[in-house]
């Protein structure tokens, strides 16, 4: 009975993703639609960005580089390029299959993939940190909550605009928040014994590369579109505020 509290950790903070699709049921006037899609878009990029490069790269990298210093940084520069020339392939062969496709809804997708990719090894992380502590476990959870929930805005919202359906939107936003308590049963049931440390990190290295590349080559440019800049600096000043908010009172 000692795996459903760390199970419950788990479930929880994964379904926090699915707290920021509800976004998609405020009334928004036509006239705002472009200011309110601008502000999220802009807020989620600040929020993947950030989490790579304050979270995800260097928390892995002290975790590579602390045994073998030379191999550690290979591994994590390989893990890195091997996202961002994976998540290329991807955007291309979506844009190649789904060429009369919003780009809103393909960035949509994008983002549910690399979500997905990113909370199942934070599901393992969280269900292996509850099992050892179970604080410790809580306090994980917590933050990933936190980070979880405008990465569910990532999600729904160029979903819902892009298909006008806030179910479609719903369920894209539940799947990838489904991959976290997934990680865990997966950590219990087969990992448990094997996991290590390193190779989360490099499996969160691997996401950082996605997330770092979507954000630059498809957010970014789609944010542009709108041409509302104001609400683009609103956007991205809030999601770091948030990021500054989770590192320092978590």
């Amino acid at each position: 009975m000692e795996i459903i509290g760390p199970l419950l950790v788990s479930t929880i903070a994964g379904f926090s993703t699915v707290l920021g699709a509800f976004i998609v049921f405020l009334r928004i006037k036509k006239e705002q639609i472009n200011k309110f899609i601008t502000l999220c878009l802009s807020f989620s990029l600040a929020i993947m960005i950030g989490i790579s490069l304050t979270d995800l790269i260097p928390n892995s990298l002290e975790v590579l580089l602390k045994s073998n210093f030379q191999k550690g940084f290979l591994l994590a520069i390989g893990s890195i390029l091997v996202g961002i020339f994976s998540i290329k392939l991807l955007i291309a062969k979506i844009a190649q299959a789904k060429k009369n496709t919003s780009s809103l809804y393909t960035l949509g997708i994008l983002n549910m993939i690399a979500l997905l990719l990113h909370n199942f090894p934070e599901g393992v992380a969280t269900f292996l940190s509850s099992y050892q502590d179970m604080q410790m476990g809580i306090h994980l959870g917590l933050a990933i909550m936190l980070h979880n929930i405008p990465e569910g805005i990532s999600i729904a919202v160029p979903i819902y605009y892009a298909t006008n359906s806030k179910k479609e939107a719903l369920k894209k936003t539940f799947i990838s928040g489904f991959a976290e308590p997934i990680g865990a049963i997966f950590a219990f049931i087969l990992f448990k014994n094997y996991i290590t440390s390193e190779l989360i990190s490099v499996i969160l290295l691997f996401v950082a590369g996605i997330m770092i590349t979507i954000s630059i080559e498809e957010i970014y440019p789609e944010t542009l579109k709108y041409k509302e800049n104001r609400f683009l600096f609103i956007g991205f000043l809030l999601g770091i505020l948030l990021l500054l908010c989770n590192h320092f009172f978590l």
